[in-house]
């Protein structure tokens, strides 16, 4: 199963909104882990859809960036109000070294949710985490153990239960300026989807063409970049090929620089014959020459990934 994780703002969330048809086709393979950032009409939509389709996924109620840390009362409101009588969702608990286990046990209690199942989002090798579990096994199951290796260890998960163990890391190659990835053209992310049964575990995750790093707004940039995720053939790996505009010298003509990025991407995917629905998007900006702006742009680049890896598994 593969576990994507999202930050909840507005273009991840439009992402998955946009996906449900194709992931309604995969319900086995995918549930997104969301860590909500902002309290929008983006988040209650995507919950929506996400019911409607009846798709399984993950909310952190106890989120560690953005607009809605130390919210989780609003947050479990909002999803007793928004998915009263909907089941096939996990709460997700954030399990790192500012926890506050004890008040977020007691916010829970506060609430009516029946039968509700858990997803722990291991951020720390914690030593309390039999008595952690044990507290909240008493309201509801365990669903997921999402191991961020990152920030832990191969050898924690050992003692968990194996159908809730998910491995998840940052493939992504973050570089200081979109400039940068022009002399590398080309990365590899990983080859967790081919591994991560037989090494013990029941999911995957990662954290998309985006990385784990959280940047609350943007800015003009002097060069765009496309980041497309595929598979080579070749090694079985998932690669990702990064599309860059030429014309960097200043931050004007967004809108050029991204037309420079795009022809270079269905180039490329022509030759590749790609055909995700996110290329086939990209594939009709470029016919009609329009810029969307980058908060498309990353959306549609979320929404290939995610398309990849449930063909792949």
């Amino acid at each position: 199963m593969y576990l994507p994780y999202l930050r909840g703002k507005q273009f991840e969330l439009l992402a998955l909104r946009e996906l449900c048809p194709l992931m309604s086709q995969h319900l086995l393979k995918i549930s997104p882990i969301i860590e909500p950032v902002k309290n929008t009409s983006a988040l209650v939509n995507c919950f929506k859809s996400l019911r409607s389709s009846d798709i399984n996924f993950n909310v952190i109620v106890n989120p560690e960036v953005g607009d809605m840390v130390a919210s989780t009362g609003d947050i479990l409101s909002k999803i007793q109000h928004l998915l009263a009588g909907y089941e096939n969702f996990q709460f997700a608990i954030i399990i790192g070294q500012t926890t506050d286990f004890d008040r977020l046990f007691y916010t829970f209690e506060q609430l009516d949710f029946p039968n509700p199942r858990f997803t722990y989002i291991h951020n720390e090798m914690a030593p309390n985490i039999e008595k952690i579990q044990a507290d909240f096994g008493s309201l509801g199951p365990t669903r997921f153990n999402v191991f961020n290796f990152t920030k832990t260890s191969r050898r924690y998960p050992r003692d968990f239960e194996q159908t809730t163990r998910v491995t998840l890391e940052d493939y992504f190659s973050s570089l200081s300026k979109n400039s940068a990835y022009l002399p590398q053209n080309d990365s590899h992310f990983s080859d967790e989807y081919r591994f991560y049964k037989e090494e013990g575990y029941a999911g995957f995750g990662d954290f998309l063409t985006i990385g784990d790093v959280y940047i609350d707004s943007g800015r003009l940039p002097w060069a765009v970049a496309i980041h497309i995720s595929y598979l080579d053939f070749s090694t079985g790996n998932v690669r990702i090929k990064h599309f860059v505009s030429d014309t960097n010298d200043d931050q004007t003509d967004v809108a050029g620089k991204f037309s420079e990025a795009n022809s270079k991407l269905v180039a490329w995917c022509d030759a590749k014959n790609i055909h995700t629905v996110a290329v086939n998007k990209f594939r009709e900006l470029l016919r009609k020459d329009h810029f969307p702006g980058l908060g498309t742009v990353k959306k549609l680049s979320i929404m290939n990934h995610i398309e990849l890896m449930l063909g792949l598994i």
